[in-house]
């Protein structure tokens, strides 16, 4: 068994084949491995026996010796350096090294013909450097790449794929000869090059196979241990390769390979690959020309890229801008991004687009439904710090499938590290078909070893179910937008905020002089009506009919006034004490005041009211004295306004919502218009005539400050002449 043979049970698949240490070269050189400090020699090929005799062990060394100046300057890990001709029994050979940890590898192939100044290196310099830089786009200069290294190497094919994210490669170019298959716009599976093998094309940049029958030469140790499985030839320009990837030649009808690497921002971007029917075999000048031509075609790549980029990223720059100057020449709230939905959807090349904000969300263009965006912001939570991002939609988020509609890639940013706070993009599903060279599925039959692929025919897949991906340019500008709108939120934070003191300082301001002024009112009201009372008391007799009417009007404008002043100092009080909360049975409570409006109702006051009261209503966690106070002004409300009615009816009711409780006040009286909705609770706002409906103005006005003193929320719905609904809720407290 040669040191390459492995048996099925050594090697579980591909990937852990030991490529990296195979103990054998390619038979078309000779290898000679010394010892980087000493100069010795450590080990070397079989075939230098061939060539030196039995007994080479002398003749390397004095070999070794010679080259002993020539490679102290080489550096650990770099590719091999040309040390030029050197002549060994009788033969020209030429010689290259390199340096990896403590050894040096020489090697050493039978010289080529001398072309100088026709040399290939000479050639690129003066006709394809010019070519390239005249291109536009990558795939123009792969094409004049691939033009030219099949010109330089006269191999029957050669073509240029580029590896995905998943590792699978594209056939971007293709020159062949007639008789050859063509390859053009195929994809191979990432299976074909495994991982490992791909990261040795990230580090060896040029591997040449000129026969895919030969039989590997062993390395032997100098010091007679046993298997040289552990030297590492992973730069070794002969390193023998895996028995599995020469029989995956052969399938292919390939009898000579050379692939050149395509680096690009220091990761393999792809692949020079050239092909033969026959044994090929290339001079190291030639080799070094194409591995030249892969460098200035890698260069090329990165660069075009890069400037696509950069003009892909102003242009979506351009786009965050105008959405960042919309939301500052508004109230900068989020939302606002959906009004302006051009830019929000160009900048991710999307279809829809929403905005999300806990349990609330804005969308626009082709969304999932409103249920179902909410579900995904939920789903979000925990798992997004800046951006997320996916193709595979209902694959990735598989509580959703189904619920998506033609919605199958979704990007997403955070805003709120405190809040459910996302915009999201989505992309509609995009089939895609891709042809295959040969069908990418594994032969999953127990197999006695390894094999590759028997088959290269074409073979086309459907993907459905996946949107087109997200490329890097578009994540950079939402990570941007991000950015912008976070500073925008906290801007507007500060600027709140500043505002919320200011009028902090306002409002005590105005409440202690609305204090003040009701306090020192109540005098001049009391002294009006007495002194009224008086002059009717005294002058009553000589008293014209018109002066004491005219003096009634005066006590009722000031007993009216009194009024007012009392309201509003006890509105003013309720911003000003401290809340004594606890739980409030409400059931007593509106039975209470029930019983009171009946009261009056006998005593003349009102007409007969129905009264329905929906027990059991809850317990709630308030003030009671302002509880109270609130309930009885929207009950008083009720029955003012259900005067006109022959048939009055009035009902209290349990209201129950999320982490709320409170009471519904139902009535059937003259109602109002929702226009007009956000007045009721201003401070002597009034919907109807002062004449027909008596009042301060400023009862509802206290509901309100009670109730968001606690905490809640008061709402109001009517309609003309069918009556209104007052909801009272209030916080319920873990």
């Amino acid at each position: 068994m040669t040191p390459i043979d492995l048996p099925a049970s050594t090697v579980a698949d591909c990937a852990s084949e030991p490529i990296r240490v195979p103990g054998a070269i390619q038979p078309h050189g000779w290898l000679l491995c010394l010892d980087a400090a000493q100069g010795s020699v450590v080990a070397w090929s079989d075939n230098w026996t061939a060539l030196l005799g039995e007994s080479p062990a002398a003749a390397l060394g004095e070999f070794a010796a010679a080259l002993r100046s020539d490679t102290a300057e080489l550096v650990d890990g770099e590719g091999a350096l040309s040390l030029g001709l050197r002549t060994l029994a009788d033969r020209l050979l030429h010689v290259s090294a390199h340096r990896l940890a403590d050894l040096v590898h020489v090697e050493l192939e039978a010289a080529g013909d001398d072309f100088g100044a026709r040399a290939p290196i000479y050639s690129l310099a003066r006709h394809v450097v010019p070519q390239m830089q005249r291109t536009t786009s990558v795939e123009m200069v792969c094409e004049v790449v691939t033009a030219e290294m099949k010109r330089l190497t006269g191999f029957g094919r050669c073509l240029i794929y580029r590896f995905d994210a998943d590792g699978h490669g594209e056939v971007l170019t293709e020159v062949c000869d007639a008789g050859y298959d063509r390859y053009l716009a195929h994809h191979f599976p990432a299976g074909d090059i495994p991982a490992q093998a791909r990261e040795l094309y990230r580090l060896n940049h040029l591997r040449l196979i000129p026969d895919a029958h030969y039989t590997p030469v062993p390395v032997r140790f100098a010091d007679g241990r046993a298997t040289a499985l552990t030297l590492d030839l992973s730069l070794a320009q002969l390193r023998s390769v895996s028995p599995v990837h020469l029989e995956y030649m052969r399938n292919m009808g390939t009898l000579a390979s050379m692939s050149v690497s395509i680096i690009v921002r220091g990761e393999l971007w792809g692949l020079v690959s050239c092909h033969h029917h026959e044994p090929h075999y290339l001079s190291y000048q030639t080799r070094m020309a194409c591995e030249h031509l892969g460098q200035l075609l890698s260069l090329q790549i990165e660069a075009k890229e890069e400037n696509e980029q950069v003009n892909e990223q102003l242009r979506l720059r351009q786009l965050t801008l105008a959405m960042v100057a919309h939301l500052a020449d508004s109230d900068a709230t989020l939302q606002r991004l959906v009004g302006e939905p051009g830019p929000l959807l160009r900048l991710a090349r999307a279809a829809g687009a929403a905005v999300i904000l806990n349990d609330q969300c804005w969308c626009v263009g082709d969304v999932p439904d409103r249920a179902t965006v909410l579900a995904l912001g939920q789903w979000l939570a925990g798992r997004i710090d800046e951006v997320m991002h996916t193709d595979r939609l209902e694959q990735d988020v598989p509580s959703l499938a189904g619920a998506c509609g033609a919605a199958a890639g979704m990007l997403a940013i955070s805003i709120s590290r405190l809040h459910r706070h996302y915009v999201v993009w989505f992309r509609p599903e995009v089939v895609q078909t891709i042809t295959w060279a040969g069908d990418p599925r594994k032969d999953d039959a127990p197999q006695a070893r390894l094999h590759p692929r028997r088959s290269f025919a074409s073979w086309v897949e459907t993907f459905s179910g996946r949107s087109t991906p997200w490329r890097a340019a578009e994540m950079h500008a939402v990570l941007e937008l991000r950015h912008a709108l976070i500073g925008i939120v906290l801007r507007r934070a500060e600027e709140m905020a500043e505002v919320a003191a200011e009028l902090g300082r306002v409002n005590k301001e105005l409440e202690a002089f609305s204090y003040t002024v009701s306090h020192d009112l109540r005098a001049p009201m009391r002294h009006i009506s007495g002194f009224v009372d008086l002059v009717l008391e005294i002058e009553g007799p000589s008293l014209s009919d018109r002066t004491r009417r005219y003096l009634s009007h005066v006590k009722e404008a000031s007993a009216h006034a009194g009024l007012l002043v009392d309201a509003l100092l006890d509105f003013s009080r309720m911003g000003r004490s401290a809340l004594k909360c606890s739980w409030i049975d409400t059931d007593s409570l509106a039975d209470d005041i029930v019983a009171e409006q009946d009261a009056l109702a006998r005593e003349g006051r009102d007409g007969r009211i129905e009264w329905v009261v929906r027990h059991p209503l809850p317990r709630l966690w308030a003030d009671p004295v302002l509880l109270q106070l609130a309930l009885r002004n929207l009950v008083g409300n009720a029955v003012k306004y259900t005067r006109t009615r022959a048939e009055a009816r009035i009902e209290i009711a349990p209201v129950c919502e999320a982490h709320c409780e409170g009471l519904a006040i139902i009535d059937n009286g003259v109602g109002f218009q929702m226009k007009y909705v956000d007045k009721l609770f201003g401070v002597f706002q009034r919907l109807h005539n002062s004449e027909t409906f008596e009042g301060t103005g400023i009862g509802l006005a206290s509901v309100r400050r009670i109730v968001e003193r606690h905490g809640g929320r008061v709402q109001a719905f009517g309609e003309v002449d069918r009556g209104a609904r007052f909801t009272l809720v209030l916080p319920v407290p873990n």
